[in-house]
This record gives C-alpha cells, sequence and structure tokens, in this order.
C-alpha cells in the first residue's frame, strides 16, 4: 500500500470520531446516557490511536492536504466538551442555575483552551487542564455527587485550565508512560463498563474510576513538584 493512501487511511480514522460524535449528541438528545457514553468511549478510544499512527505513517509529509490537528481539535471539542456539556445540563445532575453555570463555563474556557498556541509543553503535555470534561462528566454520572460537588469540581478545573499546572497526555508524555498508559486504558474500559450496565450504584467499577481519574489528574503535577533528575 502506497505511504499516500496510509496517510490519507488516517485522515479518515481520526474523521470517524465526528459520526460516533453525532451518535452520541443523537443518544444524549432521547436521554440515552449510558448509550451517549458508550460512543464517547469509542471516540476516546479512536482518539488514542490515531495520533501514534500518525506519526507512524507520516501523515504531515504525505497527506499534507488535510490538517490532522485541526481535525483532531474539531472532534475533541465536540466529544470532550460540547456533548458532555449538555449532557450534564440536561440530565438535572446539576440543579439550577448550577447547570447554566456549567455550561456556559466549559463552553467559553474551553473554547478559549482549545485556541491557546501554549497548551502543549516540551515533554508533550498539557499545560492546563486539557478540556477533558467527557472524562469528569462520566464519573459524575457514575457517582452522582451533590450538584455543589460537581460545580467545585467545574469551577477548579475550568481555573486550572490557564495556571501553569502539568497534566499529562498518556500516550506522548514519556515520563511514567509505563504506568500512565495502561492507567488509561483501564480508566477507558472501566468507563465503557459502567457505561454498559448503566452506571449502577453498586458497581465496583466505580472505585476503578476514582482511583484511575485521580492519577491521570494528579500524576502531571507530582511531575513537576518532583522533575527529573538532570544526567
Amino acid at each position: 500500500m502506497k505511504p499516500q493512501i496510509r496517510a490519507i487511511l488516517v485522515h479518515l480514522l481520526t474523521a470517524t470520531g465526528a459520526v460516533f460524535a453525532i451518535l452520541a449528541m443523537l443518544a444524549a438528545a432521547d436521554a440515552k446516557w449510558s448509550l451517549m457514553f458508550l460512543w464517547l468511549v469509542v471516540a476516546f478510544a479512536v482518539d488514542g490511536v490515531d495520533g501514534p499512527l500518525a506519526r507512524h505513517y507520516h501523515v504531515k509529509r504525505y497527506a499534507p492536504q488535510f490538517d490532522g490537528v485541526l481535525l483532531d481539535l474539531i472532534i475533541d471539542y465536540l466529544t470532550y466538551v460540547f456533548i458532555p456539556a449538555f449532557a450534564l445540563f440536561k440530565s438535572g445532575l446539576m440543579a439550577g442555575w448550577t447547570g447554566w453555570f456549567a455550561i456556559i463555563v466549559i463552553t467559553f474556557a474551553s473554547a478559549m483552551y482549545f485556541a491557546d498556541t501554549r497548551m502543549k509543553t516540551k515533554d508533550n503535555s498539557f499545560s492546563g487542564f486539557p478540556g477533558c470534561w467527557n472524562m469528569l462528566v462520566l464519573v459524575i454520572f457514575a457517582l452522582e455527587p451533590s450538584h455543589w460537588t460537581s460545580l467545585a469540581l467545574v469551577t477548579l478545573l475550568s481555573i486550572a485550565m490557564f495556571l501553569p499546572l502539568k497534566f499529562i497526555h498518556p500516550v506522548r508524555t514519556q515520563r511514567w508512560r509505563r504506568i500512565s498508559l495502561p492507567v488509561a486504558l483501564v480508566w477507558t474500559a472501566l468507563a465503557g463498563y459502567a457505561a454498559w450496565i448503566d452506571f449502577h450504584p453498586e458497581s465496583w467499577a466505580h472505585w476503578g474510576l476514582i482511583v484511575t481519574s485521580v492519577y491521570l489528574l494528579f500524576v502531571g503535577i507530582v511531575q513537576q513538584i518532583f522533575p527529573p533528575k538532570r544526567a
């Protein structure tokens, strides 16, 4: 197979995220939250593999007519931000004005963050919380905390988007990747399972989601506190 064809196929794989996004939105419109999250988990998995494939097959060289970074950002905004914010509001998990506050802050702050040219660090991590609202909202659906707790989490993470705090990319951040990548894979599997069983309140998967989410949220900050020793 010609390298140009391989590169185009990688772009087409990335573009399937838009299809999964609209399927998730259709499910959300019918309040089928478990089905919505299943589609979002599929989109999340695609987003995890298309980047390594793009670098392996040199898409910038062999298919430069398509901007893979822009394509990825468009789909990420839909699946990481827009649809999860809609679900958080329409589900009623954040009542009254807190729901309005959440969808306005999440969508507005994320739009600015996704356009920030300083969002990536030298080690391919993120500077500031990278707008992974799909992960937070799924955990909120699973645990159903009080709307005040959800409001606090949304507020703190929105502020964290614009603070000089490091958040890892499980695939691209090399430091501790042998731990971070398996943890991210476990989170994805647990998220899919939790959605599959309709977020049953007694599921053991919820504890796994808490542990893996805490790791993924704070490991980058821990790396900042304890930088690698220079040779």
